[in-house]
């Protein structure tokens, strides 16, 4: 597929199907870090529902709420147990009737690449799943990870039963566990983990058929960078594109991270800033092209937290923040900086969400890009706000844009 996409194209099966929230004035937050699980996880967040409701989050995005064998959430495999290293169902169940009171919706992290068995099959691998829910044999692993099913629909997850999805049997006990998610846990929206591993078609069928009232995948490929000194590529265009192809085959019902913004954002921010302008015109990442779908974010537990595998830089995490907040797309804030960063950091996030809600701004906003250089990027958004990262010293001609706040290299206007 192109990059042109109307942005209407799917609303109305959308609508019908679950999947995108239609008015696109979403804010989401990542409620945890790689370090969560040490704690007493929900219990801590309980007690931060009424400031996250206050601040303007719509959806909270929690870690995976099932059994696991690693301490994350991210090796599951009793789905049906909800005692895990971050509470016990109990508390899980408080917290999310809290989140309902405040009308914040609660975000599963599901894992469905893959599941670990409880014995061991005819090869002598864990992969069959006797004595626990949704009892599957070898024929729900893939060929490719040592199974009896048929080949993977997409990259293998290593060292690890990969699920295979294209049995029916597979897919019937993963919507029921999802419909079981959404009605008798109180989840409303839902993260799929690791969605390069199986065929995106499997999650439009997962969306229509459960209805989360929104979701959004993690399709995680790698930028481009080149040899000798690899320093991110300018056109990363083929990068958006592979992300906007995984969308589109979910048939527009689920968003996905903007890992491409990312990229680019983060290399911008150290004195290149001339790289968020594409040839076009239009914003790089996959926000340039099809804006309602584009969830952007500038850290999460993976790329930042302990684990740091792709981390956003330090001093500029507010410059990251005035950019998301500001465009289109839907912005998401990691619970290190809205939280773990002293107070300061968090108002001035805060304040930015402020903003992005009075003057109306939304996924779909337009964009009118007025100037990049190395140490300075300006804009003009819904022709409602103005904004500029950088060194660089610049504010809006025109009288009528008044400054609405400002901060270490950034600042913000509206009329």
């Amino acid at each position: 597929m192109g990059q042109m996409v109307s942005d209407d194209k799917f609303e109305e099966q959308a609508a019908r199907d679950g999947g995108i929230i239609k008015n696109g004035r979403e804010i989401l937050f990542q409620a945890f870090n790689w370090e969560s699980n040490k704690h007493n996880w929900w219990r801590n967040l309980e007690e931060k529902v009424t400031d996250l409701a206050e601040s303007g989050f719509t959806s909270v995005w929690l870690p995976p709420p099932t059994q696991s064998l690693s301490r994350e959430g991210y090796l599951p495999q009793n789905l049906y147990c909800l005692d895990s290293c971050y509470g016990s169902l109990h508390e899980l169940k408080s917290l999310l009737h809290k989140m309902s009171e405040h009308n914040v919706r609660a975000m599963a992290d599901v894992v469905l690449n893959h599941r670990i068995g409880t014995t061991q099959g005819s090869n002598g691998m864990y992969n069959r799943y006797d004595g626990i829910p949704i009892s599957w044999d070898e024929h729900a692993v893939t060929s490719c990870s040592g199974g009896k099913g048929n080949k993977s629909t997409g990259d293998n997850f290593d060292g690890v039963p990969n699920i295979d999805h294209t049995q029916p049997f597979v897919r019937k006990d993963i919507i029921e566990w999802l419909i079981w998610l959404r009605k008798s846990v109180g989840f409303q929206d839902f993260r799929f983990d690791f969605t390069k591993g199986y065929a995106a078609k499997f999650v439009k069928e997962y969306i229509e058929e459960s209805k989360p009232l929104f979701a959004v995948g993690e399709y995680w490929d790698s930028c481009e960078y080149s040899p000798p000194d690899y320093r991110l590529n300018y056109n990363q265009d083929s990068h958006r594109q592979k992300i906007i192809n995984w969308i589109d085959n979910t048939g527009g019902l689920c968003a996905a991270f903007d890992f491409t913004t990312k990229g680019i954002l983060q290399e911008a921010v150290k004195g290149e800033l001339w790289r968020l302008r594409d040839p076009e015109g239009k914003p790089p990442g996959v926000m340039g092209w099809w804006p309602s779908r584009s969830v952007t974010f500038i850290e999460n537990h993976d790329t930042g937290s302990t684990q740091g595998h792709w981390p956003f830089p330090s001093d500029h995490i507010m410059e990251g923040y005035a950019y998301i907040l500001t465009h289109p797309g839907i912005p998401t804030v990691f619970y290190d900086h809205f939280y773990d960063q002293g107070v300061p950091l968090h108002d001035e996030i805060a304040k930015l969400m402020q903003i992005r809600k009075c003057q109306d701004i939304h996924s779909r906003s337009s964009i009118k890009i007025l100037e990049v250089r190395s140490d300075l990027y300006s804009a003009i958004i819904d022709d409602k706000l103005c904004m500029k990262i950088g060194d660089g010293s610049w504010c809006p001609s025109d009288p009528e844009w008044m400054l609405a706040v400002s901060g270490d290299r950034y600042a913000v206007w509206h009329k």
